[in-house]
């Protein structure tokens, strides 16, 4: 199950600043996909050994001072919706705002877990100042200050009690999960719609999550798989919501449930850089991925059109290209059964385990030839390699001097590896470790 944590609270109080801190500056923090942009209002974390999903409202309000007020009401709504905790953030030099009172308001009215956090309290005289916040009647203050990280691990000690443990997908073994993903209007609905549209072919929903998250049985044309709830399946809610912050909200939880993602990308209009943010979401959290451009009936098209567009589109991936991309058409029923028979390849691909005899008869001789770059004279000496019983595929590779193997030199292994073994369209994580 997806732990979704969103940060709110009127502008200039700080969010941001706490949002880099909770993704960015701890040790535990999942590192970014390199090559691929980063969304900046998400980010993946992990305390304690729980991992959580962190959401920066603040990124989403813009305009003029006159209309934040109804910005921040709208992302506040849609937080309360849909988060399992909430971190209201405020500022101790400035204390209680009319703003702040308006957040509080709406806050008070939720039934999920409130923490709120009093900001840029980095001496013991604004801790006391602190306390003006317990008036606010949302319980415990914690006082923190997020540009240098003083009381986050208490905030996160308490924060991550409230997340419970990832539900087991136990329905049935072995059947996969599929997300289909994307920006608005690209296909997405069409393609659920298609797919669940017709009643024979679904058989139960199921709850995915405490978040009514749903996943639909689908068994037809021999295939067999849960379609994980996306923003088109389930009713918006009923206030004017910025779509791009809806979007994202509902693409994290139907990434995080799922086993393949199915990344829908107009064909007319190419790949946007939120369509990059998207797959970084996919990457970051070892997802596998099919990227199926749709609309491809209205392109004008020539013998050549297809491999350019591909090659351009993978060109923006770099350097995960190792990915399928399928041309359809939803609404023509072009290629759609070849999409989902690319899912499934991918979902093998993930499951794909290598016994360590073979890896190291394999991939040692490689090493040997192409062995890492000495540095300050020092030369680094590989001998063994395994692969991590995770669900996906990791690898790490024993040496004397793990610290001075860099990046190039781990995409020289991943793609090492992906020239031996099917891999296509999963993410493989590479980690170097003391002999």
């Amino acid at each position: 199950m997806a732990n979704i944590v969103a940060i709110v609270g009127r502008p200039n109080v700080g969010k941001s600043t706490l949002f880099n801190r909770l993704t960015e500056s701890r040790s535990a923090i999942v590192d970014e996909i390199s090559g691929v942009t980063r969304d900046r209002h998400y980010g993946l974390s992990e305390w304690g050994g729980k991992q959580f999903s962190v959401i920066d409202t603040g990124g989403y309000i813009s305009g003029s001072d006159d209309i934040f007020e109804e910005e921040i009401r709208k992302q506040v709504q849609l937080a309360v919706e849909e988060c399992d905790v909430i971190i209201f953030v405020v500022d101790v030099n400035t204390g209680i705002t009319d703003l702040d009172e308006k957040v509080a308001d709406l806050l008070r009215k939720s039934k999920k877990k409130i923490f709120v956090v009093s900001n840029k309290v980095d001496n013991s005289e604004r801790q006391i100042y602190s306390n003006e916040f317990y008036s606010l009647g949302l319980g415990e203050v914690y006082s923190i200050s997020a540009i240098n990280g003083s009381g986050t691990g208490e905030l996160l000690d308490e924060l991550t009690k409230e997340f419970s443990a990832p539900i087991e997908k136990e329905d049935d073994f072995g059947v996969p999960y599929f997300a289909v993903i994307g920006r608005p209007n690209v296909g997405k609905s069409s393609l659920t719609n298609m797919l669940l549209g017709n009643e024979r072919n679904i058989v139960t929903p199921i709850a995915g999550t405490t978040r009514d998250s749903i996943s639909t049985r689908y068994k037809a044309f021999g295939f067999d798989f849960y379609l994980v709830d996306t923003a088109g399946l389930r009713k918006k809610a009923k206030v004017n919501e910025d779509l791009e912050f809806y979007s994202v909200m509902r693409t994290v939880r139907a990434i995080e449930n799922s086993d393949v993602c199915i990344m829908m990308i107009d064909a007319q209009e190419g790949i946007q850089q939120q369509d990059l943010s998207i797959i970084s979401l996919v990457l970051k959290n070892n997802k596998g991925l099919v990227i199926a451009v749709n609309k491809w009936d209205l392109i004008e098209k020539n013998t050549k059109t297809a491999i350019e567009f591909e090659t351009a589109l993978k060109s923006k991936l770099a350097p995960f290209t190792d990915v399928q991309v399928i041309f359809t058409s939803v609404l023509e029923k072009q290629r759609v059964l070849k999409t989902l028979e690319a899912a499934l390849q991918v979902y093998e691909n993930r499951k794909t385990r290598i016994p360590t005899h073979r890896l190291n008869e394999e991939m040692l001789p490689i090493i040997e030839a192409f062995p890492p770059p000495a540095l300050k004279g020092k030369y680094i000496k590989i001998k063994f390699c395994m692969q991590l019983p995770m669900h996906y595929p990791a690898f790490v590779f024993f040496c004397n001097l793990p610290q001075y193997v860099k990046e190039p030199y781990k995409r020289f292994l991943e793609n090492k590896l992906r020239e031996k073994y099917n891999f296509t369209g999963v993410p493989i994580k590479i980690f170097m470790r003391k002999k």
